[in-house]
């Protein structure tokens, strides 16, 4: 690779690099695909190689989240949600559809909607349903627009993983918009808890419904929240009192 960036174009050398993750990313896939238990094995490289031959650095689960929503998603009986698409998707797209369960992703980008879907077609994931739809306002917060009617009585697993940080509300929008489908005993994964805005929403989940929080990991932090009891007898409104009052007043500041 050191002699092919001193004497090809920089055009011929991209489309070089290109070709070589897409090979390294294909192969390590069906080596996760074959066996995705054994990919959290201490020791095993499939997990490193498919966020290396990835490529979106920037915005990609890191190792120790990405394991623990694995881990999690191998654990629990029932479809999963996820808050952003990605790698993550994808591998989690695989481990439900072994499992016999739906897993959603919500995304308000369509370009990066585009091409998570595009690899959901290419290794045959039926069970994965990426719906992209523009970010809305609910009055006091901004948050996905989900499609309520289509969406599995109740999620298992919630990977929070989105909407970006400058959003207004963050990442609040979901316990009190998607209560009602969120299984007793509901796992939510809510990465960057380094950010002192993602700890105030998990409190105030907390606080409003219920939830109980953990933190987890030092260099990467993430906050495991465990919904404790069936979300249509806690306190709040409804998914869809939520969504008539999308033009509504302030619901208060959210960290």
């Amino acid at each position: 690779m050191n002699v092919a960036h001193l004497v090809l174009p920089r055009q011929t050398r991209q489309w070089l690099r290109r070709t070589y993750d897409a090979l390294r990313f294909d192969a390590a896939m069906k080596r996760f695909i074959a066996n995705p238990r054994a990919a959290l094995n201490s020791g095993n490289p499939v997990l490193a190689d498919l966020i290396s031959a990835w490529g979106n650095s920037g915005w990609i689960a890191q190792d120790g989240y990405l394991r623990a929503c694995l881990h999690t998603a191998l654990e629990v009986d029932g479809p999963t949600l996820e808050c952003g698409s990605g790698l993550s998707t994808l591998l989690l797209g695989v481990v439900a559809d072994q499992r016999g369960h739906e897993h959603w992703a919500l995304e308000h980008l369509p370009e990066w909607g585009t091409k998570v879907g595009a690899f959901v077609a290419r290794y045959g994931l039926r069970s994965v349903r990426v719906h992209t739809a523009p970010l809305r306002e609910y009055g006091g917060f901004t948050w996905y627009d989900p499609p309520l009617l289509r969406l599995p009585h109740t999620f298992a697993l919630v990977v929070c993983d989105g909407p970006p940080a400058d959003t207004p509300g963050g990442r609040y929008g979901l316990v009190p918009l998607l209560r009602d489908y969120l299984a007793s005993g509901c796992i939510i994964l809510l990465d960057d808890a380094v950010r002192t805005e993602e700890r105030s929403i998990a409190r105030r989940w907390q606080a409003e419904f219920g939830t109980t929080n953990q933190l987890v990991g030092d260099e990467k932090p993430f906050i495991r929240i465990v919904v404790p009891k069936p979300c249509d007898q806690v306190a709040g409104k409804s998914a869809e009192q939520a969504l008539s009052q999308a033009s509504g007043t302030d619901q208060g500041s959210y960290g």
